[in-house]
């Protein structure tokens, strides 16, 4: 994965794209609200897009999105959950391939773990943020879900 990072931004995500829709026609992933004691909210600056996103990755063969969902926030914050994420709703992204499923966790009992919010390959940055006060370039679907979480309401299925 290496060369990838030498490809744009815009090509390594088609690739990494086109490779998934021919293993897995039907992709499956995890995204995480992740809140600290202050009720702030876990942000990941990835290496292979630009903005923020809630943690959170594909689902393994043979992994539960359960299971992915904590994983995830291990890889990519160095979060070790402490209780069980609790699953707020499912979706379909359709911007994508318009067959990828995500299913969005919710995960308030964690510990800090080895490489706690430490930037990785993947990973160039990672913090909390007051809900009030996101970064200016945090995806779009990410302000819908947390927009959705703090109303308490998940009306849309669509990502």
């Amino acid at each position: 994965m290496r060369i990838l990072s030498y490809l744009p931004n815009r090509w390594t995500t088609r690739l990494v794209q086109g490779i998934n829709l021919v293993r897995n026609p039907v992709t499956l992933g995890v995204r995480v609200i992740v809140e600290d004691e202050g009720n702030r909210i876990l942000l990941i600056r990835h290496s292979y897009v630009t903005g923020w996103y809630l943690p959170g990755g594909g689902v393994d063969r043979g992994e539960t999105m359960e299971e992915a969902a904590c994983r995830e926030v291990q890889e990519e914050a160095g979060i070790a959950p402490a209780g069980r994420p609790v699953l707020l709703n499912i979706y379909l992204n359709e911007e994508a391939t318009g067959r990828d499923h995500v299913g969005l966790f919710h995960l308030q009992d964690w510990i800090q773990h080895t490489g706690f919010l430490q930037p990785n390959a993947e990973v160039l940055e990672a913090a909390f943020f007051a809900p009030e006060q996101l970064p200016e370039d945090v995806s779009g679907a990410t302000a819908r879900r947390l927009a959705e979480f703090r109303a308490g309401e998940f009306l849309s299925s669509r990502w």
